[in-house]
Order: structure tokens, then C-alpha cells, then sequence
């Protein structure tokens, strides 16, 4: 999601080496961001959110989860983008950034990176008593699995409004015309506002993967309610990207 993405569609330059990044290279660095963006953004809302007297709240969920798209997008924009977000691979596929021939390995590098990050989230969760999954683990819902009961209708529109304002922002983050260097720091403090807005309607997703992750643990009503955080989201990401092709040129995906 730094500037990386924007010349995604070729072969990526590691800036360091003078060196070509090859494609198991960007995947496994996609596989290694997600899983932190997981660990990270969920193990605050498992671990910290609600601390007895110290909790950091949702304000302190909503910026770990920037935190972690801030951290990774410097230490791993250079070599596949920084992605971390099926959604986020579509919408840049469909604003004519990314190649369709990497979106599905980037995805299943995502998701996979997603359930190893909620599965470190668990043995450390597990290692105090009482802890039990029934408190959700982080997993997306709606009705009665959303934090503030909002309904199915609700969950639908906030996840699409929410993910296209996120690709809109990425996308023009990492245009060829932006302020160089910047990118990160948009990008993750958009994410922060998008949580600010939207925990208690889902718990926030925005992003297929990390609402996978955790629901793989949970079992039951989250599974059952997975496919609005990829339907959602992904049509979201897809219209951004439409949108902002249209509003102007941009560099062709190779």
C-alpha cells in the first residue's frame, strides 16, 4: 500500500539491493504483514481492550490496527505492496494497479498469514485462566454478534462505505503524483478513523482476511456470518477502484 503498489504490476525492486523481488518473496511477505496485522490489531481487542482499570478501549483498538498497516507498510511496502487485504488487492486490481494473474495468490498468502496470526493470538489468549471463546476472539458479526446489536442491513452498508473510503485513500495515496514517502501514514491513520466509526457496528473488518482469521477459531456464528465480510468489503474495494480510475489517468497495469 506504499508506493510499491503502484508499480505491483511489474517485477518490484528491492531498493536496498538494486535486486528483483520474485513472486514466493512477495507472498511470503504478504503472508508474514497479515499475520502481524492480525496478532496486532485483534490481540489488542483481546488482550487489551477491556483490561481491568488500564484498558485501552476501542480508541486503542482503532490505532493498534493503523499502527499495524503503518508499521508493515514501511518494512514490507518496497517488496510486495503491503497489501494484507484481499479486498485491497481487488480494488487495485480493478483501479489498474495490480496484475489479476498475483490477486489469487495474494490472497490465499493473506488468508493463510490471517488464521497463523489468530492462531499466535490464541496460545497466548489460552495462557490465561478463564479465557474463554464465547467472547468472540475479535470476530466480525451482525444483530446479535454486532458490539452495538446493529443489524445485518446496517453491518452491509457500513463495511462497503468503510472499505471504499479506505481504497479511495489508498489509491490516492500511492498515486504517482502524491507526496513521496506519505503513503503509510495516510493509509493507517485512515484505518484508525475507520475503526473509530466502526467497531460497534461490526467490530470493523474491512478486510476478508482478518475477519477469517479469528472466525476460523470461533466456529459456529462466525463462520456462519463470514461471507458478508468478504461480500461487502470486496464490493467496496471493487467500486473505489472503478471510481478512482475514473476520476483520472493513472500508470496501466502491466
Amino acid at each position: 500500500m506504499t508506493e510499491g503498489t503502484i508499480r505491483a504490476s511489474r517485477s518490484v525492486t528491492n531498493e536496498s539491493q538494486g535486486t528483483l523481488v520474485d513472486t514466493p518473496r512477495r507472498l511470503a511477505a504478504e503472508f508474514i504483514g497479515t499475520a502481524w496485522l492480525v496478532l496486532g490489531g485483534c490481540g489488542s481487542a483481546v488482550i487489551a481492550a477491556a483490561y481491568p482499570q488500564l484498558g485501552i478501549g476501542f480508541a486503542g483498538v482503532a490505532l493498534a490496527f493503523g499502527l499495524t498497516v503503518l508499521t508493515m507498510a514501511y518494512a514490507i511496502g518496497h517488496i510486495s505492496g503491503c497489501h494484507l487485504n484481499p479486498a485491497v488487492s481487488v480494488g487495485l486490481c480493478v483501479g489498474g494497479r495490480f496484475p489479476a494473474r498475483l490477486l489469487l495468490p495474494y490472497i490465499i498468502s493473506q488468508v493463510l498469514g490471517a488464521i497463523a496470526g489468530a492462531g499466535i493470538l490464541y496460545v497466548i489468549a489460552t495462557g490465561r485462566a478463564g479465557f474463554d471463546l464465547a467472547g468472540g476472539f475479535a470476530s466480525n458479526g451482525y444483530d446479535t454478534h454486532s458490539p452495538g446489536g446493529y443489524s445485518l442491513a446496517a453491518g452491509f452498508t457500513s463495511e462497503v462505505v468503510m472499505t471504499f473510503g479506505f481504497l479511495f485513500v489508498i489509491l490516492g495515496a500511492t498515486h504517482g503524483r502524491a507526496p513521496k514517502g506519505f503513503a503509510p501514514i495516510a493509509i493507517g491513520l485512515c484505518l484508525t478513523l475507520i475503526h473509530l466509526v466502526s467497531i460497534p457496528v461490526t467490530n470493523t473488518s474491512v478486510n476478508p482476511a482478518r475477519s477469517t482469521g479469528p472466525a476460523v477459531f470461533v466456529g459456529g456464528w462466525a463462520l456462519s456470518q463470514l461471507w458478508l465480510f468478504w461480500v461487502a468489503p470486496i464490493g467496496g474495494a471493487g467500486l473505489a477502484g472503478l471510481v478512482y480510475r475514473w476520476l483520472g489517468p493513472d500508470e496501466p497495469a502491466a
